[in-house]
C-alpha cells in the first residue's frame, strides 16, 4: 500500500512549516531521512523558544517577579501538557530530563541500587537500545543482579514464550523497548507489562520510537515507567521525559541533589520536594520544555493515527522498493507489520560506505550499529544503513534513495 492510498497528511502543507528541508547540497534537494535519530524541528516549536527567551526568560520557581512566575507557571503547565500527551495522571507522573537516556538513569539509580540485589533478576530483550541495555547491566554490576535477554527470532520479532520462561518471581524489572530502532519491529508492551505485573515485578518501557509515531497511552500499557526524548517528536534537543506511576515516583529517592528539588535543607538534614520536582535538580530545561509542549500540540493537530498511518505506509513503500533487489539484505518484519523505519544492507558493501554514496544524492540516513551492538552481533553483521521516515518524508524521497543505491551498487561492483 503506497502512502497516496492512505494519505491523510498534506504533507506538502506540512513541508512549508521545517525550512531546512528546501536545502540542497552540490544541486540536489535534502531528503532527510534519519528521523529515528532526531526529527527535524518545526517553525511552530522554534517560535515557541525564541518567544520564551525574548519575552519570558527567567528562572522558574525561584523569584516572585512578574517573569519568573511567567516562567515558573508556563513550565508547569508545560508538564500538565506532556501528561496529557501521553495518557499520564498528571505533572507528579512527568519528570522531565534530558534525554532517554538520563530518564533511564534516573530509575536504574534511583530506584535499581534501592532495589536490586544478589539473587535478583532484570529481564530485557536482545533489540534493546544501549541506553536501556548498559545502563541495567552496569546497576547489575553495582548491585549483584542478574540481567537476561529474550530471543529475538529471524524475522525479527520478541520470542514470547522465551519471555515469559525469563520472568519468574525472582524478576524486579522487565525493562523493553516498544519499537526497535533497528528492526523496526512493534513489541507488545502492554501484553509484557502483564507478564511483569504477573510476578510481582515493574516494567520500563523504551519509548523513544514510538511516542513520536503513535498514539501512546501509559496507563493502556500499564507501564510502570516510560522514556522518551523530545527531539525525536518535533521538539528541541536537550529534554526527555519520564513517566512513572505516582506511587512509585514517591517511593523513590532522588539521586541528583542541589537546588529546586528541595523542600527544608539544615545542616544535619534535608527533605525533598513534591512531585515532580524532586527529580528535577537545579536549573531545569525550561525553554526545552515549553517547546516540547508546542510540538505535542503540533503532533497532536495533525493526529497521531495520521502520523502512524503516513510513516508506517512509507516504511512498507521502502520495505517493497529494496526487496525489488536480490541484493538487498533487510532487517527485521514484513513490510507491512513494522514502524517508520527500515535497515538493511547492499551486498557486501559496508553501511557506512553506502551512507557515503547515499550523502551524495543528499539523501540523509543513519549508517552504523544504531546503538545496538549486541543485536548486529547476533545478526552477524558489523552494520547497517537505516532509513527512517516522518511527517514530511514523502515517495519521491524514497524512490530517490533506492536510485542512489544504484550508484553505491556500481561503484562498489
Amino acid at each position: 500500500m503506497g502512502v497516496s492510498e492512505s494519505e491523510s497528511l498534506d504533507v506538502e502543507r506540512i513541508r512549508e512549516d521545517f525550512p531546512i528541508l528546501e536545502r540542497e547540497f552540490a544541486g540536489e534537494q535534502l531528503a532527510y531521512l534519519d528521523n529515528a535519530a532526531t526529527s527535524q524541528t518545526p517553525d511552530q516549536v522554534v517560535d515557541a523558544i525564541a518567544h520564551y527567551y525574548r519575552h519570558t526568560n527567567a528562572n522558574v520557581h525561584r523569584g516572585l517577579h512578574q517573569l519568573s512566575q511567567e516562567a515558573s507557571i508556563a513550565y508547569e503547565e508545560a508538564h500538565d501538557r506532556v501528561a496529557d500527551f501521553i495518557g499520564a495522571d498528571g505533572r507528579k507522573e512527568v519528570v522531565f530530563t534530558k534525554n532517554t537516556t538520563e530518564s533511564m538513569n534516573t530509575v536504574a539509580y534511583a530506584w535499581g541500587l534501592a532495589e536490586l540485589g544478589p539473587g535478583d533478576e532484570v529481564v530485557m530483550t536482545e533489540m534493546e537500545h544501549h541506553a536501556a541495555l548498559v545502563t541495567w547491566q552496569q546497576i547489575a554490576k553495582k548491585t549483584g543482579a542478574t540481567v537476561k535477554y529474550a530471543r529475538v527470532d529471524e524475522d525479527g520479532y520478541l520470542d514470547m514464550d522465551h519471555l515469559r520462561e525469563l520472568v519468574t518471581d525472582d524478576t524486579e524489572m522487565v525493562s523493553v523497548v516498544h519499537v526497535s530502532n533497528t528492526l523496526g519491529t512493534v513489541n507488545p508492551v502492554s501484553e509484557i507489562a502483564d507478564v511483569a505485573h504477573d510476578h510481582d515485578a515493574l516494567c520500563f518501557v523504551d519509548g523513544a520510537q514510538s511516542v513520536p509515531h503513535m498514539p501512546v497511552d501509559v496507563k493502556d500499557i500499564d507501564a510502570d515507567f516510560f522514556a522518551f526524548s523530545g527531539h525525536k517528536m518535533c521538539g528541541p534537543t536537550g529534554i526527555g521525559v519520564l513517566y512513572g506511576k505516582e506511587r512509585l515516583l514517591e517511593e523513590m529517592q532522588p539521586y541528583l541533589y542541589g537546588g529546586m528539588m528541595i523542600e527544608k535543607v539544615t545542616f544535619e538534614e534535608s527533605t525533598w520536594h513534591e512531585l515532580p520536582w524532586k527529580f528535577e535538580a537545579g536549573t531545569p530545561v525550561i525553554a526545552q520544555g515549553i517547546a516540547l509542549a508546542e510540538a505535542c500540540d503540533y503532533l497532536d493537530e495533525i493526529g497521531m493515527e495520521n502520523v502512524q498511518r503516513h510513516g508506517e505506509a512509507l516504511a512498507e513503500y521502502a520495505y517493497d522498493r529494496l526487496s525489488e533487489f536480490d541484493d538487498i539484505d533487510i532487517l527485521g518484519p514484513p513490510g507491512d507489520d513494522r514502524a517508520a523505519l527500515v535497515s538493511f544492507n547492499l551486498g557486501t558493501v559496508h553501511a557506512h560506505d553506502a551512507s557515503e554514496i547515499l550523502n551524495d544524492f543528499a539523501v540523509a540516513v543513519r549508517a552504523g550499529d544504531h546503538c545496538t551492538q549486541p543485536l548486529h552481533d547476533k545478526l552477524g553483521i558489523p552494520a547497517s544503513t537505516r532509513a527512517s521516515f516522518y511527517i514530511y518524508n514523502t515517495e519521491a524521497e524514497v524512490d530517490t534513495l533506492v536510485e542512489a543505491l544504484d550508484t553505491a551498487r556500481e561503484l562498489f561492483a
